[in-house]
Parts: structure tokens; sequence; C-alpha cells
């Protein structure tokens, strides 16, 4: 584990991402806005902004407190108990979902209304 400014010792860069989309979307058939990724056991979910919030559910049943976008050109981690951002060390590739995936995601799973369904 790294220790990182914010207090977290929650960090493995070691750990490699769950997959390339978020994992409970696509048990259960739906869809996703944009995706996160656990630093502590590389979980992949979605973000607040998708309906299901997945990220921060897996956040509230495990305590694993910081995430990662797992979007392409971002870099940022955000703690979910300071409520900071902050730049932390590499982790483990992959760093993002395909990008041939599309957001939103997955591929034929997204409503042709999906922006009425995004949460603020």
């Amino acid at each position: 584990m790294t220790h990182d400014p914010h207090g977290s010792d929650d960090i493995d860069p070691a750990v490699a991402p769950s997959g390339t989309g978020c994992v409970e979307c696509l048990q259960a058939g739906q869809w996703w806005f944009h995706l996160r990724r656990c630093a502590t056991c590389g979980h992949v979910g979605c973000c607040d902004t998708s309906p299901n919030q997945h990220a921060t559910a897996h956040f509230r049943e495990t305590g694993h407190p910081v995430i990662t976008s797992f979007e392409p050109g971002e870099d940022w981690f955000y703690d979910y108990r300071s409520g900071a951002t902050f730049n932390g060390p590499t982790l483990r590739a992959p760093h993002m979902h395909p990008l041939d995936q599309p957001v939103p995601g997955p591929a034929g799973q997204v409503p042709q209304n999906w922006m009425d369904l995004l949460n603020d």
C-alpha cells in the first residue's frame, strides 16, 4: 500500500482493475456515464452522475476511501472521507477503459434518453 498526503494508506499500485466497465452495471445489464476505479482493490464502478452510482456504493460497502478516474485523459484521485482530489501514484495498467468503448456505455445498453437520466 502507498501513503498519500490525505492520510490514506489504502492505495495499492499493484492491483489490477476489475475489468473494463462497471462491475454491477455489466452484471445487471445496465449502463453508466463515467467510470471510477477503487485504488485499494481495483473495483471499477460507475460515477455519481450515473444512475446507479456504484463507485460510491462500493465505498459505503467496503470502506475503501480512494478512487481514481478510469476515463481516458484523467489521472486524478478522490478521497471520499475528505472530499478532496489529489495526485496519486501510478497504478497498474490499464488506467482507463478501452478507447473504443463508448461514453456512456456499454454499447447496446444506453437508452436514447440517457441525458435525462443522469444525476446532477
